[in-house]
């Protein structure tokens, strides 16, 4: 039991979870990495080690597409049917659901996660994303074909290979369910990189998908750092796709990878800067509500973070007050404190990031209407931070912070609300606050931005597409999409003589 006193709160007693799998998992089997070599992963309530992790490199990602490669070819899970797929995910989802609190406790002191939040929304969502793909395992369907000559056609969808998903430290769980759930649906094999923030529940989740019965190689987990393992992935002649979750900085060199290498497919799913858009004819009590939402949540780490909010000039002034109001209500602490709605950023490297977005909003001109402080004597805590005053081209307006700090505009009209929120090299989400619904439609099929929100916000379905455009990316995760991009589509074609009808 470990006592806890972060930013005023009174001590609370935490039960720091037990810390099972530290090592590479790799063909069905907790190795060491072949250097021998470990990395600290950190807690970020505290500063302090939780665990030595293995560092797995470019030869123990050769180890693991081996045998990703090996169950490919010679496995049974390329070649069991669709509903064969599906029963044994579906044992993976009986066993995250069961593991619910351990897997939630793992992401608070890895990646500075609420507790509560993890339980009651990333774990179930991410379990609730394992079933929607065992449900479209055996919906996999080609087409026949009329065609134009004395000819019949049929297309085959076909499990594209081995998978190397590279996977942020922002969502852990939701992000490993994400990648894998399509990808073992289809019939892939994978090896998974997880963030070196951020490595234990990934871990964890290829344990409970050995139990579950997932096939030894199907699920490969390599811990490491993106330079070293990463990399590797990304270059490897063996890896038929890769996707990629993180900053447009790297996917930039995740796809230059995968050209000069193998021309292995790839999708990504990049960095954000989204625009939430409210007009003045709405209650801004219920806006205010989703604004917090929608910037807050996940102490800003989260790429569709609303870190632009475009209001309109007659609520303008309400909405600040109450906005900053709001921001200064939310409890920022201890990630298993029950009263904590923000916990810490996830390491000292993004702790530092964002003080120093901080700083270049005050130093350029913005007004600093709450927040723009560290909190708590440990710990990587950050004071909820709201700016006004925001030209379009200061540096909090145009780069993605990835920390609980936003900018608040004022606009006048509709047409100039759209041209303000696409001038952005970003385009993954959006959100619009309006009862008309000649604006919503018109404002919606303007902006250019993956997903749109209107009167809600950060609302995802596992039967909801979801991508970038421009600097965001490219491919979709969730609904049937997210399954297609791991499928190759094959056509068949043999002659037919004498038909009486083509």
């Amino acid at each position: 039991m470990a006592e806890i006193n972060n930013n005023g709160s009174s001590k609370i007693s935490v039960k720091t979870p037990k810390i099972k799998f530290t090592k590479l998992f790799i063909n069905g089997e907790f190795v060491d990495s072949v250097s021998g070599r470990t990395f600290e992963t950190i807690d970020p309530r505290t500063e302090e080690v939780i665990a030595n992790i293995a560092e797995g490199d470019k030869e123990d990602v050769d180890l693991a597409v081996n045998a990703a490669r090996f169950a490919f070819d010679h496995g049974p899970w390329p070649r069991f049917s669709g509903s064969e797929r599906g029963k044994i995910m579906m044992k993976f989802v009986d066993l995250v659901l069961e593991n619910l609190e351990e897997l939630a406790a793992l992401d608070a002191i890895d990646a500075g996660k609420v507790f509560e939040h993890g339980k009651a929304r990333d774990v179930p969502f991410a379990a609730s994303i394992l079933r929607y793909y065992a449900g479209a395992a055996d919906k996999i369907h080609g087409k026949t074909m009329k065609m134009a000559n004395q000819l019949q056609g049929y297309t085959l969808y076909e499990p594209i290979g081995v998978v190397g998903h590279i996977i942020p430290w922002n969502f852990p769980i939701s992000m490993f369910f994400f990648k894998a759930s399509p990808a073992m649906a289809a019939g892939c094999t994978m090896v998974i990189k997880p963030a070196e923030q951020s490595p234990l529940s990934a871990l964890f989740c290829a344990h409970l998908a050995k139990l579950a019965g997932v096939p030894d190689g199907v699920i490969n987990v390599v811990t490491g750092f993106g330079t070293t393992a990463g990399a590797a992935i990304s270059s490897h002649m063996d890896i038929d796709c890769v996707s990629f979750t993180g900053s447009t900085e790297v996917g930039r060199l995740v796809m230059q990878a995968a050209a000069t290498s193998n021309l292995k497919s790839v999708s990504l799913e990049l960095g954000g800067k989204s625009p939430l858009i409210i007009f003045d004819d709405v209650d801004v009590d219920s806006i205010v509500n989703l604004a917090l939402l929608g910037s807050f949540a996940n102490k800003g780490e989260f790429c569709v973070c609303s870190s632009r909010i475009f209001v309109q000039e007659g609520i303008y002034e309400e909405f600040i007050t109450k906005f900053a109001k709001g921001a200064k209500e939310i409890t920022v602490g201890d990630p298993f404190d029950p009263k904590t709605r923000q916990g810490p950023q996830v390491d000292k490297q993004q702790y530092e990031k964002v003080l120093s977005y901080i700083e270049h909003g005050k130093r350029q001109g913005a007004t600093l209407l709450t927040g723009g402080k560290p909190c708590g004597k440990k710990g990587y805590y950050i004071e909820p931070t709201i700016f006004t005053n925001v030209a379009d081209d200061m540096l909090i307006a145009t780069d993605e912070i990835f920390g609980p700090v936003i900018s608040v505009f004022k606009f006048k009209t509709i047409e100039e609300a759209i041209v303000r929120a696409n001038s952005t090299r970003y385009g993954l989400a959006a959100g619009i606050a309006t009862n008309d619904l000649n604006i919503a439609n018109t404002v919606s099929r303007s902006l250019r931005a993956g997903i749109v929100w209107i009167n809600c916000y950060l609302v995802f379905d596992p039967d909801a597409p979801y991508g970038g455009y421009k600097g965001s990316g490219f491919g979709r995760e969730f609904g049937m999409e997210g399954l297609y991009k791991y499928l190759q589509v094959k056509s068949v074609i043999t002659p037919i003589h004498n038909s009486p009808w083509l």
